[in-house]
């Protein structure tokens, strides 16, 4: 019997690590393959899978911006594809193989399009899905000091694809904002003048996250996402302040007091008017500080069909 054909448990197996050993393509031949085994190995139920891949894998790329002029950021990928019934598994190793492929390009949406095409003819899938997440820095002006500072925003750029080839473009972004209570602002007011009795209205950090479908043969950056949220909720947190800045945003919650409530119509109104918008949802928490918890919203625009207010991961939203 020879060498190759010896039950392990018969030879006298090797404990040292042959850095000198080469694969040939011969040898790698040899090497089993349990993903592409037949659907007779299948544990569980025979169904179908929506999506399988691989989460967290992390890479620097160089990111589109508005002004033409890519970034280098750290990127966070998710990638997963559909799995037929018959199916035993993928080549996990692939979605990241094949992204890497193009890990010199800048990512945008048209690029994560490009992979996906890439993917369904890899992984011989029907659907397939990729999330680059990333924390991007914007330059902000102090209110008065005229001081500088780096806002960073998480955001996500997204790509899926179906059965009938159709892709869809999503960025995903956090806001962190101030929100001031008008309830406190005016019961502050009415001790005031009523009673000559000094009180400090309450304001919370507060983050809206918006998930935005981007329509067909438009562009939206990361920057479009902040200006919309800030033209809606106008009090977003400071970076750089001095005394000047601080008595500053004072006045701008006095002028821009909110519920969670309004936030949430407040920034649905400057998506709804965007034509670079085909769909929206937004989720808003106010981490109160009159209670013991938070306060929530979610609305989406009510396509049919469409992104659904069904947001419920809000310890999520803590800033």
């Amino acid at each position: 019997m020879s060498r190759a054909k010896q039950s392990p448990s018969s030879r006298d197996l090797s404990r040292r690590y042959d850095r000198a050993f080469r694969v040939d393509d011969a040898y790698r031949a040899t090497l089993p393959d349990m993903q592409n085994k037949d659907a007779s190995l299948i544990q569980g139920a025979n169904v179908p899978i929506q999506h399988v891949g691989i989460s967290g894998f992390r890479l620097p790329m160089l990111v589109a911006t508005r002004d033409g002029k890519p970034i280098p950021l750290e990127c966070i990928v998710t990638g997963s594809v559909s799995l037929a019934a018959d199916r035993k598994g993928i080549n996990m190793s692939r979605i990241m193989r094949t992204f890497y492929e193009f890990k010199d390009r800048v990512l945008s949406h048209e690029l994560l399009e490009e992979i996906l095409v890439r993917y369904k003819k890899d992984l011989e899938c029907s659907r397939a899905r990729i999330l680059v997440e990333f924390r991007y820095p914007l330059l902000q002006k102090s209110l008065r000091s005229g001081l500088e500072g780096w806002q960073y925003y998480r955001a996500v750029l997204e790509g899926t694809i179906d059965d009938l080839d159709r892709l869809r473009r999503y960025v995903h972004f956090d806001f962190v904002y101030s929100s001031a209570c008008p309830c406190s602002a005016e019961l502050t007011e009415h001790a005031r003048e009523e009673r000559a009795t000094y009180g400090i209205p309450h304001s919370q950090r507060s983050k809206a996250r918006v998930v935005a479908e981007v329509a067909p043969g438009r562009s939206l950056f990361v920057e479009d996402m902040k200006d919309l949220c800030l033209a809606g909720l106008q009090t977003e947190t400071q970076v750089m302040v001095k005394r000047e800045d601080e008595q500053a945003f004072a006045e701008l919650n006095g002028a821009y007091s909110k519920f969670v409530e309004d936030a949430a119509r407040l920034v649905y109104e400057q998506f709804d008017a965007d034509l670079r918008v085909r769909d929206f949802v937004i989720a808003c928490s106010h981490l109160e500080s009159l209670h013991s918890h938070d306060a929530v919203s979610v609305i989406n625009k009510g396509m049919p069909g469409g992104l659904s207010a069904d947001f419920h991961d809000f310890r999520d939203l803590i800033c």
